[in-house]
């Protein structure tokens, strides 16, 4: 059994040693009666423990600040220090005089008032006078008109705001609000919470000027909700998401119990469902050319076309460059060659196919900057150019309109290839939208599979059989309860017991005995 070691072994004083048996300072109670005595000034709020701006008392003598009393009453409906009710009509206003210091005074007799000053105040005119000058020019010669107004008062309206021999008014400890931990909170506090540059008070001119032109500025990142998307009947992979594996093998990830099939993207699952062509004609001021787009080979290249097309982004754009013999090159709405976006912002990859070459006239291909660069700009050969091949990405061809495609060879170009004649895109007509159509189906399949869920749900409640208990004749507690089957039933007899009785063994004898050696 451990034994406590000595202080003289310890070499040295515990905490409890040094408070309790050797004269150490004993921890107290900041509300208990044998507290330290706080003085509070006579110049402060005994509300808001600083000094008061326009202070105004109670009947005991105990001094507010307006702008923190009236918040409190509204609240407490009680006196910060007594306890007791108190109404905002019980207060009255007080005049405090200052001298060219700046400091509080007797308006008669001119003296300072200090901590050791006898102060009080006349309640029908709330001046505020040391008890000497009341005492000389009013109690001693029974003169009951208030030095400086001449207002008629009486004994009982002489309020003692500070007394030196009766201090113990002015003790913080006691306080009402002090030992009940009553509370309001001001915009500096409520500031303070929400702004964390309030709780700055002393701070130099340099940092402010910091701060102010980081207020300025400084903008609060915006709060994203996010929403879990959770996988349906129409995009879930057939792979989970490896959540339930990652949280077993891995200590910084969340625990997971159960498998959820990963999300595939909804382009993927968009383009699968694509079997078709689509088909817009581009109406130029030579004349109309008919396009056929390979959707269901390369359907990213051909869904940007087709989305630039609705966005009207090819109307009123020129074919700014023209080489004969080779291709015709448009798509950029700046007409200088360097200019264009895809329909999502940006550039996109590429997409080839080993069975889709620049091989004849008409070929419908993306012009780019080098690979991944797709943006608007597509051309449209005039001869066979293989030498492209897995460097532009073919996504359609023209089957009508080649007279002019013939006519847009014709014109003629400058040095820097560009057509001496404006050859303009005037607008362009879509016929045949597959994305619009696989759309259209994808929200006809997810309703469909939502109403099936429902129905499945449904089913499934009402196949879950109610269980139905028995009820016997007895009412109340065991209601349900068979009370057949709590009835003794009958012992056996002796004679019953025996017919079923195993029969003994016989015992055999543990010692050796002589034989034969025929087992061997």
């Amino acid at each position: 059994m451990l034994q406590s070691v000595s202080p003289e072994a310890r070499r040295y004083l515990t905490s409890t040693e040094w408070s309790t048996l050797y004269g150490g300072k004993k921890p107290v109670n900041p509300n208990s009666a044998s507290a330290s005595f706080r003085r509070l000034p006579y110049d402060h709020c005994a509300l808001s423990l600083q000094l008061f701006e326009n202070p105004l008392c109670d009947t005991e003598g105990n001094v507010f600040d307006l702008l923190a009393i009236v918040p409190y009453l509204k609240k407490y409906k009680t006196n910060p220090v007594t306890g007791k009710p108190l109404e905002s009509k019980q207060l009255l206003r007080l005049n405090f005089h200052k001298n060219a210091e700046g400091a509080y005074h007797c308006p008669v007799l001119f003296k300072q008032f200090t901590d050791k000053s006898h102060i009080v105040a006349i309640k029908s005119t709330g001046n505020v006078f040391s008890y000497e000058a009341v005492e000389q020019l009013n109690l001693k010669p029974k003169n009951w008109k208030e030095l400086l107004t001449d207002e008629t008062f009486t004994r009982q309206d002489i309020i003692t705001l500070q007394d030196p021999s009766h201090l113990e008014k002015f003790n913080i400890a006691n306080f009402h609000h002090v030992k009940n931990d009553q509370k309001i909170e001001n915009e500096e506090l409520i500031r303070a919470k929400t702004d964390p540059a309030a709780r700055l008070k002393y701070i130099n001119a340099e940092t402010k000027g910091v701060l102010a032109e980081l207020e300025k500025e400084y903008k609060a990142p915006e709060e994203s909700v996010t929403v879990k998307v959770v996988a349906d009947s129409i995009n879930a992979a057939h792979y989970s998401t490896g959540a339930v594996a990652a949280g077993f093998t891995s200590t910084v990830m969340a625990p997971e119990t159960k498998h959820e099939p990963a999300i595939l993207d909804e382009s993927i699952v968009r383009y699968q469902r694509i079997k078709k062509k689509g088909y817009v004609r581009l109406v130029t001021n030579v004349g109309p050319l008919n396009l056929e787009l390979h959707c269901e080979m390369v359907p990213k290249t051909c869904e940007n076309f087709i989305n630039l097309c609705k966005k009207g982004y090819y109307n009123n754009t020129k074919f700014h460059r023209s080489i004969k013999h080779f291709m015709i090159q448009g798509g950029d709405p700046t007409g200088t060659g360097t200019g264009g976006e895809s329909c999502w912002g940006g550039s996109f990859d590429d997409e080839f196919k080993p069975n889709l070459s620049h091989t004849g006239r008409g070929i419908l291909s993306m012009a780019n900057s080098g690979t991944n660069t797709n943006k608007s700009q597509f051309f449209i050969t005039y001869r066979s150019c293989k030498h492209l091949d897995g460097k532009h990405s073919i996504f359609g061809r023209v089957v009508g309109g080649i007279e002019t495609l013939s006519a847009m060879e014709r014109i003629g170009t400058d040095n820097k290839d560009r057509p001496v004649e404006e050859i303009m895109i005037e607008s362009a007509q879509i016929f045949t939208d597959p994305y619009a159509e696989v759309d259209e189906k994808l929200v006809i399949e997810r309703a469909a599979a939502l109403e099936e869920a429902e129905r499945q749900l449904k089913e499934a409640k009402a196949s879950i059989p109610k269980a139905q208990l028995k009820a016997f004749k007895q009412s109340g507690v065991g209601k349900y309860i068979n009370p057949k089957a709590f009835i003794n039933k009958p012992v056996e007899s002796a004679g019953e017991e025996s017919r079923f009785s195993q029969p003994k063994k016989a015992k055999t004898s543990s010692g050796y005995s002589f034989g034969s050696f025929s087992n061997w």
